[in-house]
C-alpha cells in the first residue's frame, strides 16, 4: 500500500521531523511511504524515502491518484494562530484524499486554536470523513468529542521515538544545561535580554556548561548566536539535523530550558528536568499534563532576579520524571501505531 505523508517536513524543524521519524517507525510493514516535503532531495536521503515538493500541488495530487492511503502527519496542523493558509493547504489535501476514496488518517493531531469559521468547519468535515483520528492532548480531544468524532488520545509520538546517544557531548564539562529558544513575536529584546541575564546567573549559581541547541536553523539559530558570548563560564551550540540525535543530547543534560514543545518532550523522555517558556498553547497543554514548571513567555517575569532564582530553584530542587511515568507513557504513545495497524489494511 503506498501512503502519502503530509506534515511541516522538509522545513528543518526538529520537532516536524522528529514527528516525521516517529511516523516512518510505526507504518506497518506493508506500507510503503511517499512523503511530502519542502526539501524531498534531503528527505529522501536521510529517510530513504520517496518525496515530493509539497508546495507543487498538481505534482501532489498526480502523486496523491497512485496512491492508496494519506496520513495528517502529526502536530498542529489545523490551527489558525500562526497562519491563516497553512489549514486550507492542509484541509484541501485531505479534502482531495478523502475524494479520490483513499483511506484516510489523522495522526498525532494537536487541534487548534482554531478563530476562522470556515477553517473550523472544513476541518470537522476532514475529520468526520477520516478512517482513524488520533490527537495527543486533552483539549483537541474534548473538541473531537464535541463534534461527536470517534478517535484516539494518546501522548505525542515522539515520546516514543527511538533515540541515539551524541558521543561528543561526553567530552563537555558538567554539568549541562541545555536551552532552545525561537524567533517569536512575544520573545521581545527585552525579554530576551532578561532571559540572558537570569541564564548567565544560573551558570554563575550551578557552574554549568551551557548547550545552545536550535531545533530549526533558520529561526532558533541567530539567537542563539547572539547569546552565547554571554556565557563566559563556557557553552556552545550543537545543531543536529536528524531528530534522533537531537533527543539524544538529553540523554545527558542535567536541565532543560525551552520554548520548543518537543525540545521539551524530548527533554522529560529521556529523563532530563524541563522548564518551560511557553509561546503556544500547546506547550501550555504539555505543562499541564506533566506538572512542568514554566512561565507564558507574554507573563515572564519583569525581574531578572526573579527569573534566575526560579531557575537556580529549579535546578536545585526539581526532580525528573520517574522512570515508571516515562515508560507509561511511551507505551501509551505506542497507541498511534496501532491506529496506523488498524487502518492501513
Amino acid at each position: 500500500m503506498r501512503v502519502l505523508l503530509s506534515g511541516y517536513y522538509g522545513k528543518g524543524n526538529g520537532g516536524d521531523e522528529a514527528l516525521l521519524a516517529t511516523l516512518l517507525q510505526m507504518l506497518p510493514g506493508n506500507v510503503t511511504p511517499v512523503v511530502l516535503s519542502g526539501n524531498p532531495r534531503e528527505t529522501e536521503e536521510r529517510y530513504g524515502v520517496e518525496a515530493h515538493e509539497r508546495m507543487n500541488l498538481q505534482r501532489v495530487i498526480s502523486v496523491m491518484r497512485g496512491c492508496q492511503g494519506f496520513i495528517w502527519g502529526g502536530g498542529s496542523l489545523i490551527q489558525d494562530a500562526t497562519s491563516r493558509i497553512s489549514p486550507f493547504y492542509y484541509n484541501g489535501l485531505m479534502a482531495i484524499a478523502q475524494g479520490l476514496k483513499l483511506r484516510t488518517v489523522a495522526w498525532a493531531q494537536g487541534i487548534g486554536p482554531i478563530s476562522g469559521g470556515l477553517t473550523r468547519k472544513l476541518a470537522r468535515h476532514n475529520f468526520a470523513g477520516c478512517t482513524g483520528v488520533s490527537v495527543r492532548d486533552k483539549k483537541s480531544s474534548a473538541l473531537l468529542t464535541q463534534w461527536n468524532i470517534p478517535h484516539l488520545l494518546a501522548p505525542d509520538p515522539v515520546w516514543a521515538m527511538e533515540s541515539v546517544k551524541v558521543p561528543e557531548i561526553a567530552d563537555l564539562p558538567t554539568p549541562r544545561i541545555a536551552v532552545t529558544l525561537r524567533n517569536h513575536p512575544d520573545l521581545t529584546a527585552q525579554r530576551l535580554e532578561n532571559i540572558t541575564r537570569g541564564l548567565i546567573d544560573l551558570q554563575a549559581a550551578t557552574g554549568a556548561f551551557m548547550i545552545l541547541l536550535p531545533f530549526q536553523k533558520a529561526q532558533d539559530y541567530a539567537i542563539a548566536q547572539a547569546i552565547q558570548p554571554a556565557f563566559s563560564q563556557g557553552s556552545t551550540i550543537l545543531c543536529f539535523s536528524e531528530p534522533q540525535l537531537l533527543k539524544g543530547v538529553f540523554q545527558d543534560v542535567d536541565l532543560a530550558i525551552g520554548m520548543r514543545l518537543h525540545s521539551l518532550i524530548m527533554a522529560a523522555s529521556e529523563g532530563c528536568r524541563a522548564f518551560a517558556l511557553s509561546y503556544d498553547p500547546k506547550v501550555n497543554r504539555l505543562m499541564e499534563d506533566l506538572d512542568m514548571p514554566g512561565w507564558d513567555l507574554a507573563s515572564l517575569p519583569d525581574d531578572v532576579h526573579t527569573i534566575s532564582q526560579t531557575w537556580i530553584d529549579v535546578y536545585r530542587n526539581s526532580k525528573s520524571l520517574p522512570t515508571e511515568k516515562i515508560q507509561t507513557l511511551v507505551k501509551a504513545a505506542q497507541q498511534h501505531r496501532q491506529l496506523l495497524a488498524d487502518c492501513l489494511v
